[in-house]
């Protein structure tokens, strides 16, 4: 098969690329080259690294009228979709190695902090490999579920990666409720004081609710939490107290952090909103209550 990376490509040269592939004259995809301007060029110069090709442009003299055999590289995959193009190359760790070593020093040059982030991803891209999971099952519907699951884990890494990990099972939170109320009495009044002792006692909730899934006393258990170390939890698959890093029960800081950020940001919302559209609770038939005494209503 040949892949085809390309700034544009003309419209008549598309359709023939189709034409052939459907006869299956030639094996042939096209894809657009990532990126744009001289960014989009030096993305170029990696993948040309990666695979082992040369990149044709005019800049470096050449044409695509006169480009060689020699010129293509290799791959061992290519995934293609409608929005990433994934390369899998085989061999050319020196000329990797050695492209890696010059982003790096393009980063320590530059005090840009987002030209500094372009050139981590691209480093990333070009040294961090990929991992090729093949996802089975006996039924179609149990496969998507394992996807699923593996692009949550895998979401959740590269979280992980970004800020680091943190004790899971709601215990972060439950730990930083003391130090809250503790911040909030000492530096805050009146309406402000009343909304952090809110947001306080709020960041027990997960914790209570994972206790009370468990048959367990929420209230009870988070006490508990909050007079261990930091790293102790409760480990609600068998109900015991244990260090949750030692455990395997943890959280990407990342998702911790935006979560209670995102609640935050719908609570204010709530706060400044004068009418809020929800659904009408039906009413719950009470088959105790005599006839003509109405019943109770759950809201």
């Amino acid at each position: 098969p040949l892949l085809i990376i390309a700034e544009d490509i003309e419209k008549e040269a598309l359709a023939t690329l189709v034409v052939n592939r459907l006869r299956g004259v030639l094996n042939v995809a096209a894809v657009k080259a990532p990126g744009f301007g001289d960014r989009r060029k030096a993305m170029l110069e990696d993948i040309a690294t990666l695979t082992g090709a040369q990149v044709i442009t005019e800049d470096a003299g050449l044409k695509l009228e006169n480009a060689k055999l020699e010129m293509l590289g290799k791959a061992r995959r290519v995934t293609i979709t409608k929005d990433n193009t994934t390369i899998v190359a085989e061999g050319n760790e020196n000329a990797v190695k050695g492209r890696c070593e010059q982003i790096r020093r393009q980063m320590d040059e530059t005090d840009s902090s987002y030209d500094k982030e372009k050139l981590q991803e691209r480093l990333a891209k070009l040294a961090g490999g990929v991992a090729v999971i093949k996802v089975g099952a006996a039924t179609e519907t149990e496969m998507k579920d394992r996807k699923l699951r593996l692009e949550d884990a895998i979401n959740a890494t590269k979280a992980a990666v970004e800020e680091g990990i943190v004790p899971g099972g709601g215990t972060t939170l439950a730990h930083l409720t003391p130090d809250l109320e503790t911040w909030a009495n000492e530096n805050l009044k009146a309406e402000e004081l009343t909304g952090a002792l809110i947001v306080a006692r709020a960041l027990s909730s997960p914790l209570k609710r994972i206790a009370q899934n468990a048959g367990q006393n929420g209230a009870v258990i988070a006490e508990r939490v909050k007079e261990k170390e930091f790293n102790v939890g409760y480990n609600a698959s068998n109900g015991e107290f244990v260090d949750m890093f030692e455990a395997g029960i943890v959280d990407p800081a990342k998702v911790t952090r935006s979560a209670l950020q995102n609640a935050a940001s719908i609570a204010g919302m709530v706060l400044t909103t004068e009418c809020i559209v929800v659904d009408k609770p039906e009413p719950k038939e009470n088959t105790a209550a005599g006839a003509g005494m109405g019943g109770d209503f759950d809201y």
